[in-house]
């Protein structure tokens, strides 16, 4: 079943204070933006991005200061740094708090969040089971009762949540690839992507998420002119091209400083959208619906929010509404 293709808009923790993450979630639900998405980091993937608050305070913010808007961690990893006991306490809150407009992304993490506890960090399969376990953990405990588990990578004993919101909240996958697509099909309540890739579509749909929401993600920045916007996009988020164990293995910004330092500003601005012509946004949007997702998170790289929400709203969205792609 085809679903009506929406917008969403990105709250990056690495960027940008707590207190500013609610004025701008705010601001996005002003500006007619129906749902955001969260990232859920310990550390920014540089020190220039100079932020990372703790996600669950903020969205504890952000459900005070909002009447309508959808927000959903984009994504949590609930494998090292935090028991999948405590991630299902956090979101059982945060879903009372938002009742009907929360949803948990969740996915395997990368080294630069979960190293911090000194745990060792397994290859991507181990991680796989271990993100497959945990949410088998977060659905029990969200359905009540007292909880017992013992399995391969995490215990539980005796753990029952007491605050839980009438319904329980969504989960949904992040997918790199189709190993982890089609663990998104099976587990999940939906599909986490960055990439407009088909091919996780179709592992998600063929493993059972047929009919499920699949949301993806396009990155930007707007600026005066297309110069500044590239050096700016160079300058804060050069992780932007980085791909595979570089993104996943890496432990510090430090290191990602380092390759950074082999990234040039022509591959930042491959991976990141500066181009001022509204239509190159369109085009890339449409990209993801093409390849069968519902929605796309749009996050503006940089302190300038506010130029992506004006131009959303008066370039981007009404070229969507005339090429009927409902929002």
């Amino acid at each position: 079943m085809s679903r009506p293709l929406r917008l969403g808009y990105w709250l990056s923790s690495e960027e940008h204070p707590a207190e500013d993450l609610v004025n701008w979630s705010v601001r996005a639900e002003q500006a007619g933006f129906a749902t955001a998405m969260i990232s859920d980091h310990f550390h920014p993937w540089t020190t220039q991005q100079g932020q990372s608050s703790f996600v669950w305070s903020v969205l504890g913010g952000i459900a005070g200061a909002t009447e309508r808007l959808e927000v959903g961690t984009g994504v949590t990893a609930p494998i090292i740094r935090a028991h999948p006991v405590i991630i299902a306490h956090a979101a059982a809150t945060v879903a009372r708090m938002m009742p009907g407009r929360f949803f948990l992304g969740v996915g395997t993490g990368e080294r630069l969040n979960e190293h911090i506890t000194g745990a060792h960090w397994p290859r991507v399969g181990v991680r796989r089971q271990m993100l497959e376990e945990a949410v088998g953990i977060i659905r029990r405990l969200l359905e009540g009762g007292n909880v017992n588990h013992q399995g391969p990578h995490f215990t539980v004993e005796h753990a029952q949540l007491f605050s839980l919101p009438d319904d329980p909240p969504p989960i949904f996958v992040a997918a790199g690839g189709t190993r982890s697509a089609s663990l998104a099909g099976r587990i999940g309540d939906g599909l986490v992507a960055t990439s407009p890739s088909s091919e996780q579509v179709e592992a998600f749909d063929t493993a059972g998420g047929a009919g499920k929401p699949r949301v993806g993600k396009v990155t930007v920045c707007l600026a005066d002119d297309e110069r500044t916007a590239r050096a700016t996009a160079a300058r804060l988020w050069p992780n932007a091209p980085m791909k595979g164990s570089i993104v996943t293995d890496l432990a510090r910004p430090v290191d990602f400083e380092q390759v950074a330092t082999l990234v040039s500003e022509d591959d930042v601005a491959g991976s990141v959208i500066c181009d001022p012509d509204p239509q190159t946004h369109v085009a890339a949007i449409e990209e993801f619906a093409a390849a069968g997702f519902d929605t796309v998170y749009i996050h503006q790289v940089g302190p300038d929010q506010e130029r992506l929400l004006g131009f959303y709203r008066d370039e981007v969205l009404p070229r969507l509404a005339r090429a009927k792609k409902p929002l």
